[in-house]
């Protein structure tokens, strides 16, 4: 069944739409004689607490803990509200991905809550973040965007709105039919023994090809060609720095260690995906 990403900046009631949202879907099921399980999973309910996010290595096995339990509580039967900050694009990609991967719908539901007013709610919460911690995370907050198909469809909840877009939501995760499983997300038996090692020359061929050409041609130009891929990568018009791509392809090439998904022949084109998907 359905998983519902809520995102927002720290402190903007993301926890109470959560439970507005599950308190409706559980009156409702019950209206429509629908037997599902309900999960709201944060980083309460996984005993996070908030100095995680004093450190990038806390912080990133925070993300791992709620990535982990969502794609261990997701099913056919269970409707999973994924209640975080998921403030980066590449992690509500990977969400996105496990639902696909299940064939079940998705929804994004946006706390638009201006950041003053996210600061003022956070210095009044006795287990608020500490005050630099909250302008680091909101400095690398990525609003969601409807034109992408992870962030899709989008619901945002601006802070003086009285109820949740209850019926729409419904629509959208219960009535819409998902779209069905493709072969960047389905997860089958991986045939090639060399899986890993092709998964990591792949990624690096690419980059490192992505390098070459914007130092040769300069950002902005024409979309590259890329080995491995018969799709082109985009050219941003700013440099991107080699940093921030090798952090990229650890994301892709992390997280397609762990689940194995992909088809050996498509793993350049599905990288390339990856990498227009999230530069700009």
């Amino acid at each position: 069944m359905p998983l519902i990403i809520i995102t927002g900046f720290p402190s903007s009631g993301k926890t109470q739409r959560a439970n507005e949202i599950k308190d409706f879907l559980t009156s409702r099921l019950e209206q429509e004689k629908k037997s599902f399980r309900i999960h709201v999973i944060n980083d309460e309910s996984l005993h996070i607490p908030k100095d995680a996010y004093n450190e990038a290595r806390e912080e990133k096995k925070a993300r791992g803990a709620l990535l982990s339990a969502v794609e261990r509580t997701l099913s056919r039967d269970d409707i999973v509200i994924a209640d975080g900050l998921n403030y980066i694009k590449g992690f509500r990609y990977q969400l996105y991905c496990i639902a696909r991967a299940i064939g079940t719908a998705h929804c994004v539901v946006h706390t638009g809550v201006p950041i003053s007013l996210a600061k003022e709610w956070n210095a009044n919460r006795t287990d608020g973040y500490d005050e630099m911690i909250f302008d680091e995370l909101v400095s690398r907050y990525e609003e969601p965007e409807e034109r992408n198909r992870w962030d899709s469809p989008l619901f945002t909840l601006i802070h003086d709105d009285v109820e949740i877009p209850a019926d729409r939501i419904w629509d959208a995760v219960i009535l819409k039919k998902p779209p069905p499983p493709n072969k960047s997300t389905v997860s089958k038996p991986v045939s090639a023994t060399n899986y890993v090692y092709e998964l990591d020359k792949a990624t690096l061929e690419i980059i490192n090809a992505f390098v070459e050409s914007q130092r040769e041609f300069g950002p902005g130009g024409n979309p590259m060609v890329v080995p491995r891929s018969q799709t082109k990568v985009i050219n941003p018009s700013r440099t991107i720095t080699s940093s921030e791509l090798r952090r990229l392809r650890k994301q892709f090439v992390t997280y397609n260690k762990m689940n194995t998904t992909l088809d050996v022949d498509r793993l350049g084109d599905v990288f390339v995906e990856y990498l227009n998907s999230n530069l700009e």
